[in-house]
């Protein structure tokens, strides 16, 4: 016999056993042990493919919620990064702030700009700004962002490193594993550029991911370069 004490708090509060699922399981197998094994439960198993589906409906609204505060999280890191780039008076302040400050923000190890340019890559105005800027000769862009294939160019392009990548990041080259890579149009009759983001997580830029807030991103630093470059 139940004991009386569970019997009467069951009679009190029976809506606290329909809440709990561990518990209706078990009274619904035990009826259907009852029941014996030339019965077919329709309702039982009616009940199991609705758990199911709940269960199914459950998972993907906590990867939706999961999903969206995770593109929040995005759009807020790349609007404190737009901030900090829009912070500095002097070119070469731009650059070492895109090197370090907005590096940090955006969670990326490295940082490149590259500026196609007939002009020699070793004239001295061009190494005093430092590691952050990389002059490449005019087609350069197109060939690392295509890897020198004849396919259509994305303005974002989200991949892990290419064998090619030494002459972007230099020493940084080993362990630099995935990178984020944003054609720049600096306007009329003007050579195009390239801003990287290197990453040594191979998995941080994927083909997978989306490219709108980069593309975003692109967008306002084109727009801040136009501005350095007239």
């Amino acid at each position: 016999m139940m004991d009386q004490d569970m019997r009467d708090r069951i009679l009190a509060e029976p809506e606290t056993l329909l809440e709990d699922r561990d518990v209706m399981n078990a009274l619904i197998g035990a009826n259907e042990r009852l029941m014996g094994s030339n019965i077919v439960d329709l309702r039982g198993i009616a009940m199991e493919r609705l758990e199911n589906r709940l269960d199914r409906l459950e998972d993907t609204h906590r990867t939706v919620i999961a999903a969206a505060y995770e593109n929040l999280a995005g759009t807020n890191q790349v609007h404190r990064a737009i901030l900090q780039m829009l912070d500095p008076l002097s070119f070469e302040d731009f650059l070492k702030t895109m090197a370090h400050d907005v590096a940090q923000t955006l969670r990326v190890d490295c940082v490149r700009l590259v500026l196609e340019s007939v002009q020699e890559a070793e004239d001295p105005t061009i190494r005093k700004l430092g590691d952050v800027l990389y002059v490449a000769a005019p087609g350069f862009v197109s060939d690392y962002l295509t890897g020198g294939r004849n396919v259509p160019q994305r303005p974002v392009v989200l991949r892990q490193v290419q064998p090619q990548s030494d002459a972007i990041y230099g020493e940084r080259a080993g362990w630099i594993r995935s990178e984020a890579l944003m054609k720049l149009d600096f306007g009329k009759g003007r050579l195009p550029g390239m801003l990287v983001l290197g990453a040594e997580d191979p998995h941080q830029f994927k083909p997978t991911h989306g490219t709108d807030l980069l593309a975003f991103f692109a967008g306002i630093f084109e727009r801040t370069m136009r501005r350095w470059l007239s």
